[in-house]
C-alpha cells in the first residue's frame, strides 16, 4: 500500500532506535540498515492502521530480520578468514544508540560486543532489549513467542556469558587517556620492558583483517607476547607504508565509548585499535583492519573535527 505522510514520519521517528538495536544485535553497521530497509519494506506492505502499538510491531519484525540475519552469519564466520571482530563506530555515531545508563553504555561497548558472539541469537536479543532498551521480559518473549520464564532463563545465561569474559571493570575514559599516551609512547619506543608494565599478566591481542589486510588468526596471550606483538605493529617499515598506503597518522579518540587509537591516511580511516583498560592494566587489544569494516568510520571521520596526531606512524 502507498505510505501516507504519517506513516513515514512514524517510521522515521522509531528509526535511530531500530538501527541502533539492530547494530547491537549484528555488530556491523551495514547489516544494521539493511535489517532496517527490510523492516521499512515489511511496514510498507502492512496494514498499518490496524497496527495498534507501531514501535512494538516495528521492534518485533525487526528483531525477527536480525534472527534471520543472526543464523545466517553464522554460517558465514565458519569461512570467514581469520578471527572476526565486530566494526567498530567512532564517538558521536548516531548508531551507537543511547548512552543515558552505565547499562547501555556497556552493551554497546567493543569488548561486550566481541563477547556477545558467544551468545545463541535468542539470547543475544534479549540481553540486548532487556540491558540496552529495558524492555520487560512480557514483551520481548512475545516477540520471541517464548514464554516470559524462558525469557527470563535467557537473560540469565546471558548476563552469565558476558560476565565470565569480563572479570574486571573498565576504567572511564578520563582515567584511560592518559593510559592510551604512555601506551602509545611505551609502543613506539622500541623496547618491550615499558608495555609489559602496562599490561595485565593475561592481556590479549587479536586482530581482524578480513583476509584482505593481513592479521594473525590466533590471538596473542599474555603480556610478553602481547608487548612484543604491539612493539612491531608500531616499528616503522616501507612494507607497512605500501600496505596502507602511506604514512598513517595515529589519533587518540574513543569506539563504541571506550579508549581507541585510530590509524588514518589521506583522511582514510586503516585501522582501528579498542583498548580495553582496567585498574590492573591494559588487558586487551582489538584491532579491526578490514577496510569492509572502516567504511563507515572513515565517512564519519571526514565529518568531523579533529585535533593533531599523537604519532605518524610506519
Amino acid at each position: 500500500m502507498a505510505l501516507t505522510q504519517t506513516h513515514m514520519d512514524r517510521f522515521e521517528a522509531s528509526m535511530p532506535r531500530l538501527e541502533a538495536i539492530a547494530y547491537r544485535l549484528l555488530g556491523s553497521s551495514g547489516d544494521a540498515e539493511d535489517a532496517v530497509q527490510d523492516t521499512f519494506l515489511r511496514w510498507q506492505a502492512a496494514d498499518i492502521d490496524r497496527i495498534e502499538v507501531p514501535e512494538a510491531w516495528l521492534t518485533k519484525v525487526l528483531t525477527n530480520v536480525c534472527l534471520n540475519q543472526l543464523t545466517s552469519a553464522r554460517a558465514r564466520r565458519e569461512s570467514y578468514v581469520g578471527q572476526w571482530l565486530p566494526e567498530p563506530l567512532l564517538a558521536g555515531d548516531p548508531m551507537l544508540g543511547p548512552a543515558d545508563t552505565a547499562e547501555q553504555r556497556e552493551s554497546v561497548s567493543y569488548a561486550v560486543l566481541a563477547l556477545m558472539e558467544r551468545l545463541s541469537p535468542n539470547e543475544r536479543v534479549v540481553y540486548v532489549l532487556r540491558k540496552a532498551f529495558d524492555y520487560p521480559h512480557r514483551r520481548i518473549a512475545e516477540m520471541l513467542d517464548i514464554t516470559e520464564a524462558s525469557c527470563q532463563q535467557l537473560f540469565h545465561r546471558a548476563k552469565k556469558h558476558i560476565a565470565e569474559g569480563r572479570a574486571r571493570t573498565e576504567i572511564d575514559a578520563e582515567a584511560a587517556r592518559p593510559v592510551v599516551e604512555e601506551f602509545l609512547a611505551a609502543a613506539t619506543s622500541g623496547r618491550t620492558e615499558p608495555l609489559v608494565r602496562l599490561l595485565t599478566s593475561d592481556a590479549v591481542a587479536i586482530g581482524d583483517g578480513g583476509g584482505k589486510v593481513p592479521a594473525r588468526t590466533k590471538a596473542f596471550e599474555g603480556a610478553v607476547a602481547v608487548a612484543k606483538f604491539m612493539r612491531g605493529l608500531f616499528k616503522p617499515g616501507k612494507a607497512k607504508r605500501d600496505l596502507v598506503g602511506g604514512s598513517a597518522e595515529i589519533h587518540a579518540t574513543t569506539a563504541n565509548g571506550s579508549p581507541a587509537l585510530v590509524a588514518v591516511v589521506d583522511g582514510r580511516v586503516v585501522g582501528i585499535l579498542c583498548l580495553e583498560i582496567t585498574a590492573e592494566g591494559i588487558a586487551a587489544f582489538r584491532s579491526q583492519a578490514n577496510p569492509d569494516k572502516l567504511e563507515r568510520a572513515t565517512r564519519r571521520w571526514a565529518a568531523a573535527e579533529h585535533g593533531e596526531p599523537l604519532f605518524h606512524a610506519f
